[in-house]
C-alpha cells in the first residue's frame, strides 16, 4: 500500500493515513497542498469534517519564520504546558498559526482556502530552493488555514499526523507542504475507526496507509 499512497501523492489525490493505535488512533485525508482544488476542500470538509490544516516541513516553517502557536502562548496563563498533550507527552503540538491568502475575501470559501493553501505550498517550495519569500506580504492572520509546523528532525523526533504527512510527501519525492483533515463519524461525532476508514477507501478508491509502514520506510532510507 506505500507504493500506492506515494503514487496517489505524486498524482495529487487523496491518500487516508491512519497515526498508530498507542496514539491519536486517527485517519486524517491528506493530499498534497499544492494540487488541491475548491473540490478537495469541499470533500475534505464533508467526507472528512475535521479541521483543514497544512502541514508544513520544518526547514520551510523556519526560513519562513512561521512560529509554534504555544510559543506565542508563553505569557499567557492558560499557556499549554509540558505534558498537557494526553497522546503525546514529550512534545508540544505542532499549530502554528492560521492565514488567509491577501487576495481572498473572507477566506472560508472552499476557493478562498484552496487559494490560500495553493499559496503556502508555493512559498515552501520557493524557500526550500532558495528562492526569494515574504510570508506576511503574502498572507494575513487570523484566517481560515491552520499552519501545522512538523518537527525538526520529522519522525525521528515526533509522530504525529503532521510528521508522518510530511515524510510520506519526501519519501514520495513531492513538494513538502501536505494539507491534512481528520476523518470524524456522523453518527458519534468521534474519530472515524481505522476499520470505517479503510471501508471508506475501498469505496472511493484512496490508498490506506498507517504511521508504522511510513515509519518504517522513513527508517529504512536512514540505512
Amino acid at each position: 500500500m506505500f507504493e500506492d499512497a506515494c503514487a496517489a501523492l505524486r498524482d495529487g489525490k487523496f491518500v487516508l493515513l491512519y497515526d498508530f493505535d498507542d496514539r491519536e488512533q486517527e485517519t486524517d485525508l491528506i493530499i498534497r497542498a499544492d494540487a488541491v482544488t475548491p473540490q478537495d476542500v469541499l470533500r475534505m470538509r464533508r467526507d472528512g469534517g475535521g479541521l483543514i490544516c497544512t502541514a508544513v516541513h520544518p526547514l520551510a516553517a523556519e526560513r519562513l519564520g512561521l512560529p509554534f502557536a504555544s510559543d506565542l502562548m508563553q505569557n499567557v496563563a492558560a499557556a499549554e504546558q509540558p505534558g498537557d498533550i494526553p497522546y503525546d507527552r514529550r512534545n508540544h503540538s505542532s499549530f502554528s498559526i492560521w492565514v488567509n491568502h491577501r487576495s481572498t475575501f473572507t477566506g472560508i470559501p472552499d476557493r478562498d482556502r484552496a487559494v490560500t493553501i495553493n499559496a503556502i505550498a508555493d512559498q515552501v517550495k520557493r524557500s526550500l530552493n532558495g528562492g526569494g519569500h515574504n510570508f506576511a506580504a503574502e498572507f494575513r492572520t487570523p484566517g481560515h488555514v491552520a499552519l501545522l509546523r512538523a518537527a525538526d528532525g520529522l519522525l525521528d523526533v515526533r509522530r504525529g499526523q503532521t510528521e508522518l504527512s510530511i515524510a510520506l510527501a519526501e519519501l514520495a519525492g513531492t513538494t513538502p507542504a501536505v494539507v491534512v483533515c481528520e476523518m470524524l463519524d456522523d453518527e458519534s461525532g468521534l474519530a472515524l475507526t481505522k476499520e470505517d476508514a479503510v471501508r471508506y477507501g475501498a469505496e472511493h478508491g484512496i490508498p490506506f496507509i498507517g504511521g508504522s509502514e511510513v515509519l518504517e520506510h522513513w527508517e529504512h532510507t536512514k540505512n
